[in-house]
């Protein structure tokens, strides 16, 4: 495929459809804004704190459709009304959004998103249980494959899993992967308070060894009374945090080491684990290193750094010179994806009338980099979508 640039007629279509869709979420945006920040930050120092941001040096973006979206979240008809009947009317703070394939096409096709990689955000299907959770995570996988073929070339999609039951989850990975031809899976970064890395969860991970899965780590809530009382939304902080604890004790507890064909896509840049990696690779040498489990593998420098430069980091409410500098500092460029995290991303999207979603990144890569960010290395490591795409 080559990068098709917008035409007239179909941008004018697309402008009356974005128009609509920032319309039907103006009064969300100040609901949310305001239920947010009342008290603490304020609508109006948002603001000012948005205006004060340095003006930096943008280099031009790629034109045309050419995206592909690694980070992407979609809530079909049946699951969004089972999270609400749970009373998850937010996720991470976020007021649960609507979702269609309709509005996701029109907010692709305005920002020149030629295909999104589809998966189910926070909290999974986790809140149920049983063959609830194993007939919803059903629902939800072959419901993304039929969008393969009524849209076909326009999306990918990451498996939700029955988790924590771990049985269930091989059964459904092994039908999502081999049967449904997912792109992957979505797993969260702890289950009822156990993190991914912990060897509950070894049988999965031996599935997924086997079938070279690329999957795509995204961040949970912290439980109420595991966390600080501060009133601000899990998805400003806490969703960040979480991914770093995941990533740490993957590569604490060797499951980095022991499961190399796994690839594993940090969300968000990576939480904070860039900005703490020198801390984390000088834990064998502290008091830690003397106490490390006889039936672990005990990290060095040079390998914890190597594992922490072979997760894949994704740009998602990340796309900035300074998180992408930091990502740069711990892993190479061919490790950075492009992620929109979209719908829980339409009160941050720019409002420049640009058509980028990630004005930012152009302060630290060039048009070919940009390009190599986001579209050469997300079809690199999902071949169906790279074929489905003509790329």
């Amino acid at each position: 495929m080559t990068d098709d640039f917008i035409g007239n007629d179909r941008s004018a279509q697309c402008e009356d459809l974005m128009t609509g869709f920032r319309s039907r979420r103006k009064m969300n945006r100040r609901r949310a804004l305001g239920g947010i920040l009342a008290g603490t930050l304020g609508v109006a120092a948002t603001t000012t704190v948005a205006r004060a941001t340095p003006a930096r040096t943008r280099r031009p973006a790629p034109s045309g459709t050419y995206r592909i979206d690694l980070h992407a979240h979609f809530l079909p008809p049946d699951y969004r009304a089972a999270l609400l009947d749970h009373g998850h009317v937010t996720i991470g703070g976020y007021p649960t959004p609507d979702w269609s394939p309709e509005q996701a096409l029109a907010f692709m096709d305005y920002y020149g998103i030629q295909a999104q990689a589809l998966s189910v955000s926070d909290p999974g299907v986790s809140f149920l249980h049983g063959k609830e959770a194993s007939d919803m995570a059903r629902y939800c996988n072959t419901y993304a494959a039929g969008l393969f073929e009524s849209h076909a070339g326009r999306f990918g999609a990451f498996a939700v899993l029955p988790m924590p039951d771990v049985a269930a989850s091989i059964a459904e990975a092994v039908y999502a992967l081999d049967e449904l031809r997912l792109d992957g899976v979505v797993l969260l970064s702890a289950y009822d308070g156990v993190y991914l890395g912990d060897p509950r969860f070894e049988p999965l991970m031996i599935a997924l060894q086997q079938r070279g899965a690329y999957v795509f780590v995204h961040p949970a809530a912290i439980p109420v009374d595991a966390k600080p009382q501060l009133p601000l939304p899990d998805f400003l902080e806490e969703f960040t945090f979480d991914t770093t604890r995941a990533a740490t004790f993957m590569i604490a507890t060797g499951l980095t080491q022991r499961y190399p064909n796994i690839r594993f896509q940090l969300a968000h840049a990576g939480g904070t684990l860039p900005f703490l990696s020198h801390r984390v690779s000088v834990a064998s040498q502290t008091v830690l290193g003397e106490l490390w489990p006889d039936d672990l593998p005990r990290p060095s420098i040079l390998d914890t750094q190597r594992q922490i430069a072979n997760f894949y980091y994704d740009t998602a409410l990340s796309g900035s010179a300074a998180a992408m500098a930091s990502v740069l500092a711990v892993s190479s460029r061919e490790h950075v994806v492009f992620g929109s995290d979209w719908p829980f991303s339409a009160l941050t999207l720019p409002q420049t009338g640009t058509r980028d979603p990630a004005p930012g990144l152009s302060e630290i890569f060039d048009a070919d980099q940009r390009l190599e960010v986001e579209r050469r290395n997300p079809l690199r490591q999902l071949p169906r979508l790279a074929e489905a795409v003509g790329s």
